[in-house]
C-alpha cells in the first residue's frame, strides 16, 4: 500500500505571502478632470449619432439626462456624508447653500 498522497489530494504549500515584503498597493486613481472630459466626448459623439438620423435613440438620450441627475444627487449625498457643508457644495455649483439644500437636501 502506497503512502503517497493521491492526485486529488492537494499537497500542503508553504505560505507564499510575506506581509513585510509585499508593498501596499494603492488603487489606481483616475483624475476627475480627465474622466469628465472622457464622459463629455462620449456624450457629444452620441449626440452626433442621434443627430445624424437615429431618431429612436433620442428617448434614450433623455434617459441619460435622468441618470445624470441621479448621479449628481448621489455625489452630493456622498459629499454630505463626508462632512461637506451645503455652503461648500453650493459654492462649487455657483448656487446658494439654500438652493443646494432645497434641490438635494430631501434625498
Amino acid at each position: 500500500m502506497s503512502t503517497s498522497p493521491s492526485p486529488a489530494t492537494p499537497l500542503p504549500r508553504p505560505d507564499t505571502f510575506k506581509a513585510g515584503l509585499t508593498p501596499k498597493r494603492h488603487p489606481r486613481q483616475v483624475e476627475n478632470d480627465e474622466y469628465s472630459a472622457f464622459v463629455r466626448r462620449i456624450l457629444r459623439a452620441y449626440a452626433r449619432r442621434v443627430g445624424d438620423g437615429e431618431v429612436e435613440a433620442l428617448a434614450l438620450m433623455v434617459g441619460l439626462a435622468d441618470e445624470l441627475d441621479t448621479a449628481i444627487a448621489e455625489a452630493v449625498r456622498g459629499l454630505r456624508d463626508r462632512g461637506y457643508s451645503w455652503a461648500e457644495i453650493g459654492a462649487r455649483l455657483g448656487i446658494t447653500r439654500q438652493a443646494a439644500q432645497q434641490r438635494w437636501g430631501q434625498l
